[in-house]
């Protein structure tokens, strides 16, 4: 089962003087994605902080491929392509909602942590949660 898009309507302030969504703002997006993409999964930082669970952002990054206007609607579609247990690694698909014009695509790698930043197995201290990593990496294959 895919995740469902994430749409993100372009704010007169994300945008620079040429009236063009500045770059730094896709990354921004990429992470409104992931967030909701983890709620999708039951999974949203508020439940894992709440068990004391971390997930930081190990790397990202952007290819633009075209503009983004103000009051443009971005369609972002996320897949979650690799998990080990301890990391995980997700995809970012950036679409004008309108005409489908490709706009940026995006990577992001993440791991998991406790509270004094030492990594967690989520596969050995949290097995329902690896099940459900595991079981939507499988599927965005």
């Amino acid at each position: 089962m895919p995740f469902r898009p994430y749409r993100h309507k372009a704010q007169y302030y994300e945008t620079d003087t040429m009236k063009i969504v500045h770059h730094s703002n896709y990354i921004r997006w990429m992470e409104e994605a992931r967030v909701d993409m983890l709620e999708q999964m039951g999974l949203g930082y508020d439940v894992m902080e709440r068990d004391g669970v971390l997930s930081p952002v190990l790397s990202v990054s952007a290819q633009y491929k075209s503009m983004t206007r103000f009051p443009e609607t971005v369609e972002i579609t996320v897949r979650l392509v690799r998990y080990t247990g301890v990391r995980f690694d997700i995809v970012y698909e950036m679409r004008d909602a309108v005409t489908g014009a490709l706009r940026c695509l995006g990577e992001s790698s993440h791991c998991f942590i406790d509270g004094s930043g030492a990594p967690i197995s989520v596969k050995r201290k949290f097995p329902a949660w690896d099940a459900l990593f595991r079981r939507y990496a499988e599927e965005s294959r």
